[in-house]
């Protein structure tokens, strides 16, 4: 991910972070780390050039898609409908989004 994020900061690539996966990496970090740790790492992500992506009703109707057909999380589909959108790879390592079809989603499959 710094590899990514360097890039990203030299302007050779964009990364992006829909509002409704900003939420879930916010609600999982108070869960690991209580809420004034996920204050500081909001700042954090907030500090990197990753773009955030507001969410509208034509990205929230391709996750309902996603969902309605694949076995995963609402917001991971929002993830992949970000994606697809962009027409990027998601970065991840989560199994279920890299357990999805290439023509569902590309995927750049992170170490965990």
């Amino acid at each position: 991910m710094r590899r990514l994020l360097q890039r990203a900061r030299s302007g050779n690539l964009r990364l992006l972070l829909n509002l409704v996966n900003l939420g879930e990496v916010f609600y999982r970090t108070i869960q690991l780390v209580g809420e004034a740790k996920a204050e500081e790492h909001l700042g954090l992500i907030r500090a990197t050039p990753i773009e955030l992506v507001p969410v509208k009703e034509p990205l929230v109707l391709a996750a309902a898609r996603i969902k309605a057909r694949h076995p995963l999380s609402y917001a991971d589909a929002f993830a992949v409908a970000t994606a697809r959108m962009e027409r990027a790879p998601v970065v991840t390592g989560d199994p279920e989004i890299c357990s999805l079809p290439s023509d569902v989603v590309r995927v750049r499959r992170l170490q965990r």
